[in-house]
């Protein structure tokens, strides 16, 4: 524990470092970070082989874990956008003269030390880096067990990096020991850490919430839905179904259910045929079961139980369920959703502003499909979570969620009456 102790410590005195680095360095450094990581590409995936050697295949969590040239690639891609984007931090938010002379001036802050902790998305490790970085911020880094050889080679790449190119403390990022003693100690670090960011399941951003004495942001689990609306155009909502399906499964912000209006019923086959190439399983309730059982394969089609509603799959697999108003889908989501990224499917405006209005999420989208819910897609370069809270940010969390603020107050020696 000690250990650890010391670790904290190192990374509280080496963010100060940061405050006066300028954001040319900072930028040069995350360059630098881009290319070496594409050239340790034959390294990284070898150490990535290990870890997934020790995973099964079919885990949910494997295409998480798994890192490509292709993947490695986008990740440096990131990283390079990243260093494009203006810092938001030292931005003035807001200023005034009060009468008696003295001026306010609101800025943004980094939080100081951010804690991660996160699942075996090795990916995670440097965005989490590069956006920490940038925004002003240090970062300690508390990776799944699962993904150890991936995130050590790339902390390896990052502290060099930091080194060679920026003459800075290796320990602006440090990777604490596998276990839950590392991660209970992180939990508990009090004057070292400012933030925790959990980035994973159900189980795992409950278990932070529950036991964190320190602030917390949630990025929390994605049970995301697809309402089909009366008006729905069946062609849209075919490929919007299909993308946010099977583009990725295990990703957060796949569909888990689909919700179609009864007087589209009809459509349903239509609607859902593209899945079938992707081997899909469907939970359907009994209306839908029986408008599918003629045209899905019934290998691949079940009956809808008590727990298929509200389930964040992250797998081949998707509920199925019809209402009879879009204020009965709305009620839906409300009961069965996580607040991370609703969509609906409708060619009626007035369908879609009550949708736009009444569904509380952090992403609500209309005729688009929720993978678009991700900090690259929002221009931001990268994320670090989906917050699905209402403190401080909401949706993906890019550089200047990454900010806090304070107030800078100059005078002349006045004196309060």
């Amino acid at each position: 524990m000690e250990q650890i102790k010391d670790i904290f410590k190192q990374v509280r005195q080496a963010k100060g470092s940061l405050a006066f680095c300028k954001e040319e360095i900072i930028n040069d450094t995350l360059y630098a970070l881009a290319d070496r990581v594409e050239a340790a590409t034959d390294r990284i995936l070898e150490e990535n082989a290990k870890d997934l050697a020790a995973m099964d295949p079919s885990n949910p969590k494997y295409d998480r874990l798994k890192l490509t040239a292709e993947r490695i690639h986008a990740i440096a891609q990131g990283i390079r956008q990243v260093a494009t984007l203006p810092s938001p931090s030292g931005r003035i938010l807001s200023q005034t003269v009060r009468p008696n002379g003295m001026k306010l001036t609101k800025v943004s802050v980094p939080f100081g030390v951010i804690g991660i902790i996160y699942e075996a998305r090795p990916n995670v490790t440097l965005d989490v880096f590069a956006l920490c970085f940038k925004s002003g911020n240090a970062c300690i880094l508390k990776g799944g067990s699962d993904a150890d050889f991936s995130n050590r080679i790339l902390v390896e790449i990052i502290r060099n990096t930091l080194l060679d190119v920026a003459h800075l403390s290796p320990y602006l990022v440090a990777l604490l020991p596998a276990g839950h003693d590392s991660a209970d100690a992180l939990l508990h670090a009090r004057g070292y850490v400012d933030l925790i960011i959990p980035r994973g399941g159900k189980g795992l951003i409950d278990y932070v919430r529950q036991n964190a004495t320190i602030p917390v942001i949630e990025t929390g689990a994605g049970v995301c839905h697809v309402y089909f609306d009366k008006e729905g155009d069946v062609a849209k909502g075919a490929a919007i179904i299909r993308n946010a399906k099977t583009r990725r499964v295990s990703v957060c912000n796949a569909l888990d259910c689909l919700i179609i209006d009864v007087n589209r019923l009809t459509d349903l086959s239509t609607l859902c045929s593209g899945l079938q190439q992707d081997n899909v399983e469907i939970y359907a309730d009994d209306l839908c079961y029986n408008y599918l059982k003629t045209s899905y394969p019934s290998h691949l089609l079940k009956h809808a139980s008590t727990d298929t509603f509200g389930t964040e799959f992250l797998d081949y697999k998707m509920a199925v369920t019809a209402t009879m108003t879009i204020q009965a889908a709305v009620a839906h989501i409300s009961i069965y959703g996580s607040g991370h990224s609703e969509c609906i499917v409708t060619e009626n405006d007035r369908a879609a502003d009550y949708f736009m209005k009444m569904v509380d999420a952090a992403c609500v989208y209309v005729n688009v499909p929720t993978s678009f819910t991700d900090g690259g897609e929002f221009g931001l370069g990268a994320e670090i979570g989906i917050s699905t809270q209402k403190l401080h940010a909401r949706g993906p969390m890019g550089l200047e969620e990454l900010n806090t603020y304070k107030w800078i107050i100059q005078g002349d020696g006045q004196i309060r009456q």
